[in-house]
């Protein structure tokens, strides 16, 4: 799953991607990726913008929490946005369009396999 994370209070973006082996497995991931990224976004700033030549410990330092850095420059047209305020919880209802997402993307390639 890809994430791209946009801090406004440095104005700066972050994509980072996870892999999962299930539905259940990347919402959790999922859950777990977003309270790191917004508890860790000075942290994260410091290393991947203001010590970007040193992006090595950045690297590690997302490795730490199963996450990776996105290196492609376009993010998918049909992407779910949520918006979260910075050090809050996740509410649950906000995940709700991206579980809805990545059902229908689990559940696509069945379809197309049940009509061949």
């Amino acid at each position: 799953m890809r994430i791209q994370v946009y801090y406004p209070r440095h104005a700066w973006t972050l994509s980072v991607y996870f892999l999962a082996g299930s539905f259940d497995r990347a919402m959790k991931k999922l859950e777990e990726s977003l309270d790191f990224l917004q508890k860790q976004e000075e942290k994260l700033w410091f290393w991947g913008v203001d010590r970007a030549e040193d992006m090595g410990f950045s690297a590690e330092f997302l490795k730490e929490a199963g996450l990776k850095l996105d290196q492609r420059n376009e993010f998918p047209r049909k992407a779910t946005s949520i918006s979260l305020a910075p050090e809050k919880e996740v509410p649950a209802f906000v995940l709700g369009p991206v579980r809805r997402g990545l059902a229908e993307l689990v559940a696509a390639p069945r379809t197309a396999l049940a009509g061949d």
